[in-house]
């Protein structure tokens, strides 16, 4: 076994602050894996991360990154979830198994902030941060499960309860969008996609996104929402926005429908008409990705359904620098760094 390995460590905040390091690896205690990691794909997250710290007390050095594909290569004593080469994929909350969240399961416990994190070659886990691959995925679209499509999966279907012949809103063409819209569709329902780019609109098109709209300022696409759904709205939305966008996302929905929360990019404080809210009488909810058990379950739909995450880039581990960039300026689908062979 390696006695060290490379990763990517912040030494400070800011992107020029990170550094590939040679680090001493241990091996595994009871409970405990050895991972050697094939991929990670990068969130909005890890760019906050990186920029700001997320207002943490983060212990530096620290190695960023949450989502990893990789095989486990030796086991601790006690390990009963998995053997060597057994192909895993790692969970975003360490403690948050299943159920209902415990109260002090996202205190401190996330990989990549403010525990360390997935950007290394070999990583040491406890066997329950980690579910099995997807048969039939290859590593790179394997590791946009942890948080993008699980975040997706947990809104629509674990919260949500999709059902077939239901309409979804997906705004934006990032990782959780184009999962949910991935996923909307492998369970029957119908998708409506919005965004300011009408290439990304044609991208959509061609994933077989059976509505989508521009957004232009000024202009009012929750009256095309409404419009493309035969005035009735839609049954859920994902609302990746933020701000006062939240009050367009009601004005899109069905009486009775589903908003949930993710995104915020315009403003973490959300505003809407009071009257909206009276007369659509939503189900507002927040999502912050969610359990293991709802990660394997979509893992299980993934190999049914044969969904196919959309990368829209690889960059090698040294470059990830430039990877980053790449999430800043926005990517359609997901952004991964392959880090093994």
């Amino acid at each position: 076994m390696s006695t060290t390995t490379k990763q990517w460590q912040m030494q400070d905040l800011g992107v020029d602050a990170l550094q590939l390091r040679e680090a001493p690896l241990r091996e595994p205690g009871p409970g405990e894996v050895l991972v050697k990691v094939a991929a990670v794909s990068l969130n909005y997250r890890d760019l906050a991360m990186v920029q700001s710290g997320m207002g943490m007390k983060l212990d530096f050095p620290l190695v960023p990154g949450s989502d990893m594909a990789g095989t486990v290569v030796a086991t601790g004593p006690g390990v009963q979830r998995f053997g060597r080469g057994q192909r895993v994929i790692s969970t975003f909350w360490t403690q948050w198994l299943d159920g209902v969240i415990p109260p002090a399961s996202t205190n401190g416990t996330a990989l990549g902030g403010p525990l360390p994190g997935v950007l290394s070659q070999y990583l040491v886990l406890h066997e329950n941060c980690l579910v099995k691959a997807p048969e039939t995925l290859d590593p790179l679209a394997a590791s946009t499960l942890t948080c993008a499509g699980l975040t997706a999966w947990f809104a629509l279907v674990e919260t949500g309860q999709l059902q077939a012949g239901q309409q979804v809103l997906v705004q934006g063409t990032g990782g959780v969008a184009l999962w949910g819209a991935q996923i909307a569709q492998a369970l029957g329902a119908e998708v409506v996609l919005t965004s300011a780019s009408e290439d990304k609109l044609a991208r959509a098109r061609e994933l077989g996104v059976q509505h989508t709209i521009l957004r232009q300022p000024g202009g009012d696409w929750a009256a095309a929402v409404k419009a493309a759904t035969g005035g009735q709205g839609v049954d859920q939305a994902l609302e990746l926005v933020g701000g006062a966008n939240l009050g367009k996302t009601l004005a899109a929905l069905k009486i009775g429908g589903r908003v949930s929360v993710i995104g915020v990019l315009e403003g973490f404080e959300l505003s809407m008409p009071a009257s909206l809210v009276l007369s659509v009488r939503p189900v507002i909810q927040g999502i912050g990705v969610g359990h293991r058990a709802a990660l394997q379950r979509l893992v299980q739909a993934v190999d049914q359904h044969g969904i196919q995450p959309v990368v829209d880039a690889v960059y090698d581990f040294a470059d990830l620098k430039a990877a980053i960039a790449h999430v800043e300026r926005g990517a359609f689908g997901k952004v991964v760094v392959r880090v093994g062979d």
